[in-house]
């Protein structure tokens, strides 16, 4: 539960319209509940604006199905990363309700539930090339269902600026801007080259042998002279997304 989520809940107490035992429902499992293989924090989102997020990747079917079960019925979305297309048809069976994005690899449920925060304006995810659109979608839908508006611009890296420069207008629109890069990972230099807005940069783990996995990449973006870049760990998509909505809150 969050905090707008609490408010309304306490209101309605107040009016009457909740009586005190339904809203003892509501709040049985705070500040946490344990399952046999985990501890869910449903205390997270009103202590830090930011839902507890399932990493699905190492989790088995019937790991990933049970935690998304127990957060479905709490007042938030739920969201789970790194779930490949087999399981996460699997889980949908198991919990119904749920929607899967399959190339940012989430399975998210309560979208109905989403809260639209007082945001500074638009998130835009910047990818240099499509073969980070994974990574970059993931990012793309954390923010999304976080409640902020987002945008996205695709395909435009250095080996042809021309694509990036056409779109200047787009850039200086936005509020804060995402930028997703793997083999030598020089995009989102540029981009913070451009804009007096954040530029959050996420190295991606796609290139040839010497990009070693991505390290090319975020050594660069670490190494980068233009100021005003954070950058995140190699493939965080998700966090990416996370630190543009914090930045992007009023």
């Amino acid at each position: 539960m969050d905090e707008k989520n609490l408010k309304k809940l306490l209101e309605e107490v107040r009016d009457g319209s909740c009586d005190i035992a339904a809203a003892i429902k509501q709040m049985k499992h705070w500040p946490s509940e344990v399952l046999d293989f985990a501890c869910l924090d449903h205390h997270r989102s009103l202590r830090t604006g930011f839902p507890e997020v399932v990493y699905g990747e190492d989790k088995s079917t019937e790991q990933v199905a049970a935690i998304m079960g127990a957060m479905l019925d709490k007042p938030g979305v739920v969201m789970a990363t790194r779930v490949n297309p087999e399981k996460a048809a699997r889980v949908c069976r198991k919990v119904p309700g749920l929607t899967y994005h399959e190339t940012a690899r989430m399975l998210i449920g309560n979208t109905d539930k989403v809260v639209e925060h007082d945001c500074r304006g638009t998130i835009l995810v910047i990818t240099a090339g499509t073969s980070d659109v994974k990574v970059a979608e993931e990012a793309y839908f954390t923010a999304h269902y976080l409640g902020n508006p987002v945008e996205r611009l695709y395909d435009v890296g250095v080996a042809g600026i021309h694509r990036l420069l056409s779109k200047r207008e787009l850039l200086q629109q936005a509020a804060v801007l995402l930028v997703v890069a793997g083999m030598e990972g020089a995009l989102p230099s540029v981009v913070a080259g451009l804009v007096d807005r954040p530029v959050i940069a996420v190295p991606t783990s796609v290139g040839y042998g010497a990009s070693f996995g991505g390290i090319t990449a975020l050594l660069g973006m670490l190494n980068s002279c233009a100021p005003g870049l954070a950058v995140v760990n190699i493939d965080n998509g998700f966090g990416a997304g996370c630190m543009a909505a914090t930045i992007n809150r009023r």
